[in-house]
């Protein structure tokens, strides 16, 4: 890992991710979190204040960086929820198959290179009709905005630690065999269109029923 990925690109990430209109839209979803919870890319663990602990069992923190889990430290000290750190990528999520009742993404579902691989780790941890709470940034319905996000993403990326801007991310949801029961699109209010697009929802990991006889 660089010195800009390790000392300089978590407090980028941690001030644009704590904007106020961010963590407004933060505070509706984290709070449905329930039992034995994942998050995925938590980051400086900025979402711990909006945790209800009277619902939630522990968390798992899935943070590659380790420039991010020291930037948690703060945060972390504040809550009286159980966390335990899980320091891989989110194609490798070490916990065991049904083990968890909620997964949480918030603005990690852009950078992850193997989106597909990650989301079925996801799917394999998550208990046959938990839930997967879900607010990301990505792919504009308007063809304007569309363009721009396409052209801006090969260089975007290299800046903002693999950030996509153009990732349909409910098709992504979708496609690794989640089932969508809410989704809620809009922009940020003075946000740029191309970074501030957002999808925000909650899907089930569907139980699967065996074939009639």
């Amino acid at each position: 890992m660089s010195f800009y990925e390790d000392r300089i690109l978590p407090h980028i990430i941690d001030r644009a991710c704590s904007m106020g209109q961010v963590m407004k839209l933060r505070s509706q979803v984290v709070p449905h979190a329930k039992g034995v919870v994942l998050e995925v890319g938590m980051g400086s663990a900025i979402n711990m204040e909006f945790y209800n602990a009277n619902n939630v069992d522990m968390v798992y923190g899935l943070e590659p960086s380790e420039g991010m889990r020291r930037k948690a430290q703060p945060n972390l000290a504040k809550t009286p929820i159980k966390v335990e750190w899980l320091d891989l990528p989110g194609e490798k999520i070490p916990l065991d198959d049904n083990s968890v009742d909620t997964v949480l993404l918030t603005f990690t579902l852009c950078t992850i290179p193997d989106w597909n691989a990650a989301l079925q780790q996801m799917r394999r941890v998550l208990k046959p009709g938990g839930e997967l709470l879900f607010l990301e940034h990505g792919e504009s319905p308007h063809d304007d905005t569309r363009k721009w996000q396409n052209r801006i993403t090969p260089g975007w990326k290299k800046l903002a630690g693999g950030c996509h801007l153009n990732r349909h991310i409910a098709d992504l949801i979708r496609h690794a065999g989640f089932e969508i029961q809410e989704l809620e699109n809009l922009y940020i209010p003075k946000a740029p269109k191309i970074a501030g697009y957002i999808y925000k929802g909650r899907a089930i990991n569907p139980v699967e029923t065996s074939p009639a006889a």
